[in-house]
């Protein structure tokens, strides 16, 4: 993916009534601005405008049926962004398993001061 695609896809992310859009799609497959419109208290113009940017970032696209032009869902950028956050997840993963293996030193040596104390 490249930055200027991936800019692109988390922008569009961002909106939490896109996120709430795709997660209809994601359900109910292929729908259209009428019904995807439902949940929310806006327009369909405004709809319209949030499919827009969707569809712009690759996470839609939109079909014919007569006059609908129903929306479905475009998994491929999600798991290119879900691909890119997956090499800062092993990154934290890392550090957590040096902070764990820290702890656990300091556990033993606290452990090990207090048999001495008990010891004397």
């Amino acid at each position: 993916m490249t930055p200027d695609r991936l800019s692109s896809v988390l922008s569009a992310l961002a909106d939490p009534t896109r996120r709430a859009i795709l997660a209809q799609l994601a359900v109910k497959g292929d729908v259209t601005v009428t019904e995807l419109a439902k949940p929310f208290r806006m327009s369909l113009p405004a709809v319209s405008k949030h499919l827009g940017v969707l569809e712009s970032a690759g996470l839609i696209s939109r079909g014919r049926e007569a006059q609908w032009r129903p929306a479905r869902l475009e998994a491929a950028p999600l798991r290119e962004v879900s691909d890119w956050v997956e090499r800062y997840r092993r990154f934290w993963e890392q550090r957590f398993d040096r902070l764990d293996s820290y702890l656990q030193e300091l556990q033993k040596k606290e452990k090990n001061n207090a048999h001495k104390k008990r010891s004397k």
